[in-house]
This record gives C-alpha cells, structure tokens and sequence, in this order.
C-alpha cells in the first residue's frame, strides 16, 4: 500500500512538473534571473532553462530544429522571420525596447558625444556584430548617423553577442558600444555614469523593439503559455525597467 501511495504521488507531481526551455537574446541575461524568480513564485514546478546567446545565432539554431520552446529576441527581425516561415505560432509582440550606451573601464570625457570615439587614445572599440546581433545594428546606425562608420571600423573588435561585447568593452578594448541594460547588473556597480559610462544620443537610431515568440516547439505546452504569459506581466514589467528598459 505505502508502495502504491508512494507511485502515486511521485507520478502526480510530474504532472504538475514540466521543463520549458527559451532562447535568449543575450541582453536580456542581466534581468533573466530576477524574471525567473519572479516567475518561480508563481509556479514553482515549473523549470525554465536559458539558452543564451545572439539572437541571430540562435535563430539559425532553430531553423535546424533546436527545441527551443520560445524565443525572446533582441529585435523585432528576427521573431517575425521564424513567424513567416512556420517556427513561431504566436505573432511577435514587442515585450521591451532596449538601448545603446558606451562603456569604459577608463575616464572619459562623454561630453563629446559620438565624436569621443576618434579620439588618438581610443584606439579599439568593442562592438557587438551586425550579422549576429541586433544591438550591433543599431550600434551600426548610430556610427552611420554620426558620419563615423567608415573612419573607425578599423578600430572595431566585434563581440558575437552583447554579452561579450560587454566583456571585451571591459578587458579587451579601450570603450565599447553596449546595451544599456547591462550596466544595472550588481556585478557592473563599480562602473559610474558620466565616468566610465553614459547613454548614446537614442535619436541616432531606430527604436530596439524586442520582440517574443512562441516556437513551434512549444505550442502545446501550458507551461510555455504561463511563461509567455508572465512575460507581459506588472511584475515582469518592473523587473524589465529596473534594468533599463523601456516597456512600450
């Protein structure tokens, strides 16, 4: 009997217990632990499992079939392509926009502006790849409106995602261009607005709209749809603006 007892309820809790696991634009990595404990409160048997990385990246990975069961971009581009060719089963929605900002583990003087960046003594820039990242392409276009793209790209080393971007901004390179959202991790305290850090002028590039969808993958799991649900959430929303983000 205590057998039978013991079955059955190890076999009830696996009904209540699912694993959902979810591309991540890599942005999003500084806020994705607080959006899972938030989460985790509300529906502590279910597991959610980050797969980090460049959105571009992890777009081809799902066009070969990884069993990714959402996908959380860095733009708007790249949820609306696996949309149109049958990945998502959900139309991309806009769940955050990000920003631009430099970053430096040196003073430097940002009054300058985009202009700072020529300066003799900024002799590499860390730069997130255009063909992997979608902050790269806004970072791409704020050059491009600055009339800077052509003159500095011999400084650029590129990071293939925003993650490493930031990294090399801080071990590899003299500044870097980054998502905003990174400097609100405790780990990145030490660095100062207006010394190490400051927001890149927004009117220099197109809004980054960030957009989530469901993947093919998922589509039939009740667990995705609570995740996907909780995204959009007050709570996940004051989480996503303690991190920099605007909520649109």
């Amino acid at each position: 009997m205590k057998l039978k007892i013991l079955l059955f309820l190890l076999f009830s809790n696996s009904l209540f217990a699912e694993k959902i696991t979810v591309a991540l634009a890599a942005n999003v990595s500084y806020a994705i632990d607080d959006l899972k404990k938030e989460f985790h409160k509300l529906y502590p048997k279910i597991d959610v499992q980050i797969i980090l990385g460049g959105t571009g990246k992890l777009t081809a990975q799902i066009q070969h079939n990884a069993p990714y069961d959402i996908l959380m971009g860095a733009n708007m581009m790249y949820p609306q392509t696996l949309y149109k060719k049958g990945f998502a089963t959900t139309r991309p929605l806009v769940y955050a926009q990000g920003s631009l900002a430099f970053l430096s583990k040196k003073k430097q003087d940002f009054s300058k502006g985009m202009a700072l960046l020529k300066d003799k003594k900024i002799k590499r820039i860390a730069i997130a790849n255009p063909k992997t990242a979608p902050y790269g392409v806004a970072a791409f276009e704020a050059l491009k409106s600055a009339k800077l793209l052509e003159e500095l790209k011999p400084k650029f080393v590129y990071g293939e995602s925003i993650s490493q971007t930031v990294t090399y901004a801080i071990k590899a390179t003299d500044i870097g261009i980054i998502a905003k959202s990174a400097l609100y991790s405790p780990k990145m305290a030490h660095f100062k607005k207006g010394i190490n850090w400051s927001e890149i002028d927004t009117t220099l590039y197109s809004p980054i709209d960030q957009g989530i969808v469901i993947l093919k993958h998922g589509e039939k799991s009740s667990a995705v749809a609570l995740f996907y649900a909780f995204i959009f959430s007050k709570e996940a929303e004051e989480i996503f603006k303690k991190f920099g983000y605007l909520i649109p």
